[in-house]
């Protein structure tokens, strides 16, 4: 009996996944998996590009706006619950469809995690202690020359991770990242079919400084306020994200909006380049070279699943 077809839908920031997973979705009776680790979080909705329901052209969304803001939902935590979403997709005899571009809960997911030494007070009172001192740029400097691999998917920025990373590597004397081929992924019997897309980087910039300013013009500034004046604390996880940070900096008059825009461009630029780069090493990825609102890679991309589904359906 052939094993049960997922399909997935990975790549770069400003892509247009989230519209060839629709249109793929509406094709193939499927249903979509969220793949964003910001996403997860209810009310942050404009800065992490969440389609409206009413864009959703009535087809089932999962793991979006499933955590509250000052939850830590963490990379296991989304293993586990899209392995649920998608047997219970199965389970319904629709066809799931994984989208996004957080690599790290692709292969969480795909791949399995490592469980990991436990968590020690005390070497953590002292990174954090340098990051205070030197500020968080040192700590990832530092995981750099440890654990390369890491420090490129973990945004300068996120000391959480920065720090979690540091701390295998000293308790274990061996990267996060080399911990993964002892893992086993929660979903062994599914078969995972996965494009990627990939966009010049020229034509990423665009996009992304056009999507800046939109987030923007739909109230980006609007739903920070929205979202302080419910008691949301600065600290929360979300808030440490791309486009959050740098907008809530502007709101506390670091830089005008003008030169936060751009900013938040640049930023998404790099995390453009971090992201193909972690997807670039994941194996079995099928890439498309082209952005996925394109009737050319709606069409090449729904013939290539359905040859894979006529091959499942012979076996």
């Amino acid at each position: 009996m052939p094993s049960p077809l997922v399909l997935a839908i990975l790549g770069p920031t400003a892509t247009g996944k989230s519209a060839l997973a629709l249109a793929v979705a509406e094709r193939h009776n499927g249903e979509i998996v969220n793949c964003d680790s910001t996403a997860v979080y209810r009310g942050f909705d404009i800065g992490t590009e969440k389609m409206p329901m009413a864009g959703r052209r009535g087809i089932p969304h999962h793991l979006i706006d499933i955590a509250e803001p000052a939850e830590e939902y963490t990379a296991a935590d989304y293993a586990r619950d899209a392995a649920a979403a998608i047997r219970d997709i199965h389970g319904r005899g629709r066809l799931p469809v994984i989208v996004g571009g957080t690599g790290f809960y692709y292969r969480a997911l795909t791949r399995g995690l490592f469980p990991g030494p436990g968590r020690d007070a005390a070497l953590r009172r002292r990174l954090e202690t340098i990051a205070g001192r030197r500020g968080v740029a040192a700590l990832h400097r530092m995981l750099l020359r440890v654990d390369r691999a890491s420090a490129a998917r973990i945004q300068p920025r996120d000391v959480k991770r920065i720090v979690r990373a540091l701390e295998v590597f000293f308790l274990t004397g061996r990267p996060l990242t080399a911990h993964f081929a002892q893992t086993r992924s929660p979903i062994p019997d599914v078969d995972v079919m996965a494009i990627a897309l990939r966009l010049p980087a020229a034509e990423t910039s665009e996009r992304v400084t056009r999507r800046v300013d939109e987030q923007f013009n739909r109230g980006l500034l609007d739903e920070i306020r929205t979202l302080l004046a419910r008691g949301i604390s600065e600290d929360a996880r979300p808030f440490g994200g791309l486009v959050y940070r740098q907008a809530l900096e502007h709101l506390h008059g670091v830089r005008d909006e003008a030169s936060t825009r751009a900013l938040i461009a640049q930023e998404n630029r790099r995390y453009a380049r971090r992201q193909l780069i972690w997807f670039r090493k994941e194996p079995n990825l099928l890439w498309f070279d082209g952005p996925g609102e394109s009737p050319t890679t709606i069409a090449a991309a729904n013939h290539l699943f359905d040859q894979r589904l006529q091959d499942v359906s012979h076996r």
